[in-house]
């Protein structure tokens, strides 16, 4: 999918947005980590006092002798060696449990606001077409919303918050140094402009590296669900090691990239470090001239490299989070195409609201064509009365199941109108309108829960007595009262522990707990005995009664208490008829129907 960039400020700005809900975590994150800065001016200082005060004759810097009583400052070297001690201990464990703060707020919220834009992705993924999924294939989509989401988490609790703390800390840093000795401090920002240019030429080639990885990676997990996927054909034809080869080509296409990446942030890594030995080289220099010439001490000199290398932290940790943050942000632009991506069908504003409907459903001059394609179905029309069973029939590919796609409004007609009750269903809500129907497919869809929830996905708000109800009414019921845990038995994936017509029969169970007043049926028993298909028609016979169902077949048979017949050819309505007998069809002709002109 070919995708537009994204600025770093306007991605940067959606972040923010996205995260808006924890900004009251964030700013306590920020205010945890600010602590850090005065601990950082304090780490040195211990060193001072060894050096100028224990070991030399120097007396306590001014702002820390007005803190202690006198009697202590006269005391001898000891006490203050004790002090400088205590001092030592005391400023690295406040900063380990500085951190230590830092690292649960930090974690706490952003698992909270992955798990919220996931959730936000997961809802948008499932409001988009069926074309858009078939083009863009269910893996990229997944790799998305598990991986690529988490960089909203990463951006604003681990690079954002301590890149803003990096710049207060620098600040803090630049200020404090230039007191003690402006002239070194100039020397040493004088590597500042160096390091931030090597950022910025390294965050472009770098984010486009990293698109390219995770399009690898999701090209590569591709593999993998399509291989599991269709594991039975994999093995009943053999492949497993061609299917094996495919993903280790990908992965090795996938290792490739990562490792030219590697050499690319590892160049980046070296430049920023040989940067900065420079600058503090430069430092080091002019500081033992100013030692020797007496214009500086020697426990200021080592507090001053102290701070230098404080100072130089931040504008390491400055310039390494710009290139690490090439990932997420890659990532970033990666979500916000998925979320930016919009439904085909949407309501329409001030949509009617619907409760139950009658059931009269009406097609109009109806066209469409799926994107790019030619037309699917070509000015179709009709009239269903309400209660109406409609049997749809013709060859493989002729149009039947997008017909009846277009009664859900998976999506809408390119032209023309489908009414139910008299009204164009592009006026109704989308939630309310597929509230009219049921559905059962030829293979039953069942998702890895147990029996109850399955029949219950019609209905969340059942009883266990009208699951029940409904698995009785689909012969369902004596079934699984068999199984050693009854209904709450796990199916597995897709139902795969069942067989074909118990799947179906609880797809059936499921329909009768839906009570909708609109059936679809897509060769609901082509896949099953017909001894089983026997059983199953009859609970589908009581589900059908005072509900306008459309039924989708091959086998005419199927169609045989059908009250209207209607034959699809090449996304046309070739034949129409109604009322008994059964129609023939030969294949040339409709014995039993009309020609539609």
């Amino acid at each position: 999918m070919s995708e537009r960039r994204i600025g770093t400020f306007a991605l940067s700005r959606r972040i923010l947005m996205e995260s808006r809900r924890f900004w009251p975590h964030i700013a306590l994150i920020f205010l945890v980590s600010i602590a850090a800065t005065p601990l950082t001016l304090l780490t040195p200082v211990p060193l001072k006092i060894v050096v100028d005060t224990v070991i030399g004759e120097m007396p306590l810097p001014s702002w820390l002798s007005g803190l202690l009583p006198t009697s202590f400052q006269e005391a001898n070297e000891t006490w203050m060696l004790i002090f400088a001690a205590g001092l030592m201990v005391a400023i690295a464990l406040l900063s380990s449990l500085q951190g230590l703060v830092a690292w649960i707020l930090q974690t706490y919220t952003g698992e909270n606001i992955a798990l919220a834009f996931r959730s936000k992705l997961f809802l948008h993924m499932q409001s988009l077409s069926i074309t858009y999924h078939d083009r863009q294939g269910t893996a990229d989509s997944l790799y998305r919303i598990q991986h690529d989401s988490s960089a909203i988490q990463y951006i604003v609790t681990h690079s954002a918050i301590p890149f803003v703390t990096a710049i207060f800390t620098l600040a803090a840093m630049i200020v404090t140094t230039a007191l003690l000795a402006w002239d070194l401090a100039l020397v040493a920002l004088a590597v500042a402009p160096v390091l931030f240019l090597l950022s910025s030429v390294s965050g472009r080639v770098l984010r486009e590296r990293w698109h390219q990885i995770k399009e690898l990676e999701s090209s590569a997990m591709a593999v993998v669900q399509e291989t599991l996927g269709a594991l039975r054909i994999v093995k009943a034809f053999g492949k497993e090691e061609h299917e094996s080869s495919r993903f280790t080509y990908r992965s090795g296409q996938l290792i490739r990239n990562q490792v030219r990446m590697a050499t690319l942030e590892g160049g980046f890594d070296v430049g920023v470090a040989l940067t900065i030995a420079i600058g503090t080289a430069a430092v080091l220099v002019m500081g033992v001239n100013r030692v020797s010439n007496d214009t500086l001490t020697l426990g200021e000199l080592l507090i001053i490299m102290g701070y230098l290398a404080a100072l130089y932290a931040p504008l390491q940790t400055i310039s390494k989070k710009v290139a690490e943050m090439q990932s997420w942000l890659a990532s970033a632009e990666r979500v916000f195409a998925l979320l930016d991506a919009r439904p085909a069908v949407e309501d329409r504003p001030n949509a009617r609201p619907l409760v139950r409907a009658l059931g009269a459903i009406s097609y109009k001059n109806v066209t469409f064509a799926y994107e790019g394609g030619p037309p699917a179905l070509k000015n179709i029309s009709f009239e269903v009365p309400a209660g109406t069973r409609v049997g749809i029939y013709g060859a493989t590919g002729a149009g039947k199941s997008t017909l009846v796609s277009l009664l859900f409004r998976f999506f809408d007609p390119s032209e023309g109108a489908i009414e139910l009750d008299g009204v164009d269903l592009r006026e109704y809500r989308l939630a309310d309108l597929r509230n009219q129907y049921g559905i059962m497919l030829q293979e039953p869809m069942l998702f890895s829960a147990t029996i109850a929830e399955n029949i219950g996905y019609a209905r969340p708000n059942a009883t266990h007595e009208e699951i029940v109800a409904a698995a009785k009414a689909a012969n369902a019921h004596d079934f699984i009262a068999r199984m050693p845990d009854g209904y709450d038995t796990m199916v597995g994936e897709r139902g795969m522990t069942l067989s074909g017509g118990e799947r179906q029969r609880i797809a059936l169970a499921r329909g009768f707990l839906r009570n909708a007043p609109i059936l679809v049926l897509d060769e609901p028993t082509s896949a099953i005995d017909l001894v089983t298909e026997a059983g199953i028609m009859e609970a589908m016979e009581r589900l059908m009664r005072g509900r306008t169902v459309f039924i989708i077949a091959h086998r005419l048979q199927t169609l045989k208490d059908c009250d209207m017949w209607l034959r699809i050819e090449g996304g046309e309505l070739v034949a129409t008829g109604a009322g008994a007998p059964l129609p023939v069809y030969d294949g040339k002709t409709d014995k039993g129907l009309r020609e539609v002109s």
